[in-house]
């Protein structure tokens, strides 16, 4: 599992005008199964993302395609941890220590 801390890197108007495109982006990634939760920080100068997606590489992959990091205006640091408890919700998500 991954925690993807986006910290935006331009003024709020220039997020904003991306973030349709980026709310778009989002969906995509919860309807392939990927993300998990998300939303903005508060205060607002960036998110965090709730992420499942096999392994560091394809993180990497989505993260490249988001139209935040496309236009430039957030920057991200990914956290991979490995579940081994979870809220009984997301059972199927837990991972065991190898």
């Amino acid at each position: 599992m991954f925690v993807l801390e986006l910290t935006y890197t331009a003024p709020l108007d220039a997020v904003d005008a991306v973030l349709p495109d980026h709310v778009a982006w989002l969906e995509e990634q919860y309807e392939k199964g990927h993300f998990l939760a998300s939303g903005r920080k508060n205060p607002r100068d960036g998110g965090v993302i709730l992420a499942v997606a096999g392994d560091r590489a394809h993180i990497d992959e989505i993260v490249a395609g988001d139209p935040f990091t496309v236009a430039g205006v957030c920057a991200y640091r990914v956290t991979e941890f490995i579940a081994t408890k979870t809220a009984p919700e997301l059972a199927h998500h837990r991972q065991t220590l190898d």
